[in-house]
């Protein structure tokens, strides 16, 4: 499971902004403002979960920690990522 902050973070690694977020998983941008709303886990569909998480690791995102001890986020190498070309 990932955070609601966990979300925020990985969206600010990324410079990407919740319309991003929402073009390269596939979850709609209230659910996303939703979720980054809470800061432990959002009460969400688990689908919901695995999609933004995919989408985050497919840009180079890795999730560290567990939601109750250190929930983070980092960059699984020292490339920058967030110039992935948009979506359209």
């Amino acid at each position: 499971m990932i955070t609601g902050g966990q979300v925020r973070a990985a969206r600010g690694i990324l410079k990407w902004s919740v319309p991003e977020l929402a073009k390269h998983s596939g979850v709609s941008t209230p659910t996303i403002h939703r979720m980054e709303q809470i800061d432990g886990i959002a009460p969400t569909r688990m689908q919901t979960v695995l999609d933004l998480k995919r989408a985050f690791e497919d840009a180079g995102v890795e999730f560290i920690g567990t939601p109750e001890d250190g929930p983070g986020v980092r960059l699984r190498s020292s490339k920058i990522q967030h110039n992935l070309e948009p979506l359209e």
